[in-house]
């Protein structure tokens, strides 16, 4: 298999997740929210035919919803967010990958099919990006390992989306654009995203 799909997810402990959200919803809210994404994360990509790498914050479970059948499971390094993807993609080139794609379990958007065009993207493109309408994005793919892509960012913040782009063309890659998506930070996105669908 030469398709590797990286998983970032937070372990889902009451009072450290969704905390943006719980602002406004409180803990327990946000917990049932952030498990509700967790489960449509792994609802979508069970119907990959990639390998699967789920990436733990804090520690990998004795036992989850998240079967050693169809993930393989590692620990998040210490740092900030793009050291943390740097290194989850630097693992998996070293295992001879090479089409390589990170989400995180945000966005209740995405879909089998978008991460699929992101796969088939990166066959004539260096690098695939899913812009997220907060300005960050909510997917990053990328044929070979490209280090600059987590360095000097502002990581979760607005500007994240343009200053990777700005990497692209410095780069002089071809990149890929999937549809702008929205991310569940707050307690307003997950109720919009409740009455797009209802």
């Amino acid at each position: 298999m030469s398709e590797a799909l990286i998983v970032f997810v937070k372990n889902p402990e009451l009072g450290k997740v969704k905390t943006r959200l719980a602002k406004d919803a409180g803990e327990e809210k946000a917990l049932e929210v952030y498990l509700e994404l967790l489960r449509h994360t792994r609802e979508i990509v069970l119907d990959l035919d990639c390998d699967r790498r789920l990436h733990y914050s804090s520690e990998i479970p004795a036992s989850d919803d998240w079967s050693l059948s169809w993930f393989d499971k590692f620990l998040q390094v210490e740092g900030d967010l793009g050291q943390r993807m740097e290194r989850a993609f630097e693992q998996a080139f070293q295992e001879a990958y090479n089409k390589v794609i990170i989400i995180g379990s945000d966005c209740a958007d995405l879909s089998t099919a978008l991460i699929q065009e992101a796969f088939e993207g990166l066959a004539d493109h260096d690098f695939v990006i899913g812009p997220a309408k907060d300005g960050g994005y909510y997917l990053l793919g990328m044929q070979r390992l490209e280090r600059s892509l987590f360095q000097n960012k502002d990581w979760s913040t607005a500007s994240l989306y343009g200053q990777t782009l700005e990497d692209f063309e410095r780069l002089e890659a071809s990149y890929l654009q999937l549809p702008v998506l929205s991310d569940i930070d707050y307690y307003q996105d997950y109720l919009d995203h409740k009455a797009r669908r209802s």
